[in-house]
Order: C-alpha cells, then structure tokens, then sequence
C-alpha cells in the first residue's frame, strides 16, 4: 500500500523554530520529526512512500533521498498549500489502489497504523476527555457515520488523529471545494468515503499532535524515553551516567559530568567539565554544554552553545544558539500557574507548570542574561550582559 505523508507546511504555529526549519524537519530524538512517521509507516508495511513537501522542500529531500530502508520515496510538491485534501490531490498520480494518508507532523504508535492498514477504509481516532477542539467522529458501532469539527455537543470522545486509508475510488473525490478558511479539506473526502464505505474507526494506542513548541518537548520525552543505553563515544571514568543515556561515536563526556537519562548525546557533542544533565534532554549534533552548565528536560539542536556557569530548563535552543557564561533560563512561576507562550501573536497556556524558553536559530546572549519562563527570541536576537528579557523579541 503506498503512504502519502504530508510535509509541506511552514508551521508557523512553531515559530521561531520553524522560521529556517520547516516543521517536520524539526529533532525528535535521533531523527527530524517526519522520520519517525515515515518509519512507523514501513514498520506498519507500507510498501511506497509519497511525500508531499513545500516549504524548505529540500531540507526533506536531502534527507531521505530517493529510499527509506529499501522503500522507494517519491516527493510531490504542493504549490499553493491550499490544505490537506490539496497536498493529497497533489500525489494523485502516485496512487495505485488503496492508499494511506498520514501527517507528517504527528507522531503515531506503529501497532495502531498497522490495525489501520488492515482495517481500511478506516480513520484514526484519539479517545480524549474534552473533543470539543476537535474533529470528532460520529459513530454506529464499528462504523464512522460521520465527522464534525469542534462541536458544542460532541457525538464521541473520538478525535481525529489525522490518519486514514482510503479506498481507490477517494482518487476520484480529492478535488473538493473549497471551505470557509479557502483550504480543500481531507476530511470532506472521509464524509464522502463515509457515504460510499463502511469505515472503521481504529482508535491509536498513542498520538501527538507536534505543532506547537511545548508539544516539540512532548515528542523528545517520548521518544527519548524509548531509548537503550549505549556509550559510544568518548566518556570519562570520572562521568557518572544514569539510566537511558545514549552517547554516540563522536561525542565527549568530560570528567565530573551527571547525566541522568533519558539522554541522547549525538555526534560531535560536548559535555562539561562537571555538567549536570538531566531529565529528557537530546543535545544535537556539535552541540556545546560548557563547565558547571545543568541542562534540564531540554532540546539543544545541531551547534547550539552553553556558555559556562548557566541553567536552561525545560527550554528549546535552535542550531548555533550561543549562550553566553551565566545565561539563567527561569521556567516557573512563582504562583505555580501553567506558562504562556506566544503562538501567532496570541498568548496560549502551553498547560506546562514547568516551561523555559523558545530561542530561534543564531540567538546570542550576553552573560549572565536571564530569561523569563514563556519567552521567545526570534532569529539572530541579541541581548546585552546583564540584561533581563521579559518579553519576546
């Protein structure tokens, strides 16, 4: 069965990250975001994969190149992005009989896209306490009757988990009209394969919807959490490693240095001297975690630095962030409140007691600044010695 796998939006619900990023590419432990959908797709047996990229299309191409562990790729570019049903309308040619369509942007468990691809025409769902923010399935039994979105009285407690598979006759329903947000949506196609098929509903064991930068820590301590210890790298005898900690070939662990897993150093990354790391942290490839630095339950992408003397929590740092000696992220409130970040110019609970920072590719702080919980610094942004930054930039 081929795998449509959508790749081609700017994620601007992302920003800064996504600003030289796009959003599937973003780390998820030791691969870009799409990968881990790309490989739960061939664990699950699909035999073909069509990537539908756009934005950044050849960050995606480069990687994955012309085949994914001998299944063949084939790439399909969404000119205007005008929404789900267009990106799939874009890989038409592609199908051959029945076919799956999967985001690119969420992470599925591979058990339940396997019950998928057996049960087809099926649709994915999400048993949540609250549907109302989402898609939610109507349903008779083992038969989906029908979809809407973010109902006052939701039918179900089954959300929409953004993954389906058609029969070959959907080919012939993707160019749908519009809707009210100007996009062609896929799931007009599901109400109409819900019209002319029996479709199942398959509730997934496990779903994330990776759109936002809190839910980008999400998808690290899930699949970080799944790691098995292996020291490849060079680590002192004076290092003492604890738990699920991963050191690849490459990488150097200096002596007086704690990581408590699950971590995942990769190659080319250094660590102290007499570092603390802790909690589900990936520091990415030549990364830099100088002397006496705690890192806590946070992403540090390819070439980020962190000067001497300095604390970042539960925070994200793009490539070649540099962070001068006694940079201090603060990632709580005093009144224990969930922290805000800014998502599309509006302020939006992340529903995290704990969060840090947000820090787009090439930031650069003057030492010893400190950082409130909550904040984002866009691209290339400076802060002066000493300063204190409350607000986003």
């Amino acid at each position: 069965m081929n795998a449509v796998i959508l790749a081609a939006g700017e994620g601007t619900r992302m920003r800064p990250l996504s600003a030289t990023v796009p959003k599937p590419m973003l780390p998820v432990a030791d691969r870009p975001l799409v990968a881990h959908t790309v490989d739960a797709a061939i664990d699950a047996g699909v035999d073909e994969i069509v990537l539908v990229v756009g934005y950044e299309a050849k960050q995606v191409t480069s990687y994955f190149g012309a085949a994914r562990r001998d299944v063949p790729i084939s790439y399909v570019h969404q000119q205007e992005r005008a929404g789900t049903a267009d990106a799939v309308l874009a890989a038409r040619e592609h199908l051959d009989g029945a076919f799956a369509v999967l985001n690119g942007d969420n992470l599925y468990d591979v058990a339940s896209i396997k019950r998928l691809l057996e049960a087809g025409p099926a649709v994915g769902a999400i048993e949540v306490d609250d549907p109302r923010q989402y898609g939610v399935l109507s349903t008779d039994g083992d038969r989906v009757t029908g979809i809407v979105e973010k109902p006052d009285e939701p039918p179900t407690n089954l959300a929409n988990a953004g993954a389906y598979v058609f029969p070959e006759a959907a080919k012939g329903w993707l160019d749908v009209p519009k809707s009210d947000r100007g996009e062609r949506e896929i799931t007009d196609v599901l109400a109409k394969t819900i019209e002319t098929h029996d479709v199942c509903p398959v509730v997934v064991d496990r779903w994330l919807d990776v759109g936002r930068p809190w839910e980008l820590l999400e998808a690290n301590e899930w699949k970080l959490g799944e790691l098995e210890r292996r020291l490849d790298g060079e680590v002192s005898e004076d290092a003492e490693i604890r738990g699920s900690v991963v050191v690849e070939s490459g990488a150097t662990v200096e002596p007086g240095v704690v990581i408590d897993g699950p971590t995942l150093v990769r190659d080319g990354a250094s660590i102290g001297p007499n570092a603390y790391v802790r909690g589900a942290t990936l520091v990415g490839a030549d990364a830099t975690v100088g002397h006496a630095v705690e890192i806590k339950n946070s992403v540090l992408m390819a070439g980020a630095t962190v000067g001497h003397l300095s604390y970042i929590g539960d925070s994200i740092l793009s490539r070649n962030v540099n962070l001068g000696a006694g940079t201090t992220v603060a990632n709580l409130r005093h009144d224990g409140e969930p922290i805000d970040v800014t998502v599309k110019g509006k302020r939006v609970s992340t529903d995290r007691r704990k969060f840090g920072v947000v820090l787009g590719e090439g930031v650069k702080t003057g030492i010893n600044t400190s950082l409130h919980p909550g904040t984002s610094l866009s691209v290339d942004a400076r802060t002066r010695p000493s300063e204190t930054v409350d607000r986003d930039r």
